[in-house]
């Protein structure tokens, strides 16, 4: 029981010293999980058990939707792509629809490894890149 106390000891303080785009990973790593493991239990035909993935999986996207600053056009092209995501794995749910996750993840590992990328970036090229996107978008 020490050992179990220490571990989560260990894994609160990990998250807690996360930056924010290190949590946002985290989230897409933990949504790919998933909906690999709603896969395979659709697979299995343990259809409780994909439910129980895929609603796990919709409220990691709901998680990622509700931090999104919509003032920047990058917020609102993300929370349409959200949103999509999140009628999509409600479809995938209630057909249990393995297509439709096979579909979706790779969308989702190519977000996962954007940000993870953006998350190695120093603060200072993050906010120079998104100023020069913003003087893009507004050019248009």
């Amino acid at each position: 029981m020490i050992m179990g106390n220490a571990y989560l000891s260990y894994k609160k303080q990990s998250v807690t010293t996360l930056t924010p785009m290190e949590i946002v990973v985290k989230l897409y790593v933990e949504c790919e999980r998933q909906m690999n493991r709603a896969l395979f239990f659709i697979e299995g035909r343990d259809y409780g058990n994909a439910n129980t993935a895929l609603l796990k999986a919709i409220d990691i996207v709901g998680a990622l939707r509700s931090v999104l600053d919509l003032d920047l056009s990058m917020g609102k092209d993300l929370d349409s792509l959200y949103e999509f995501f999140t009628r999509e794995l409600i479809a995938a749910n209630f057909k249990k629809d393995k297509e439709k996750l096979k579909i979706l993840l790779p969308m989702v590992g190519d977000l996962r490894d954007a940000f993870t990328q953006i998350s190695k970036m120093p603060k200072e090229q993050i906010h120079l890149q998104a100023a020069q996107n913003a003087a893009t978008a507004q050019a248009m």
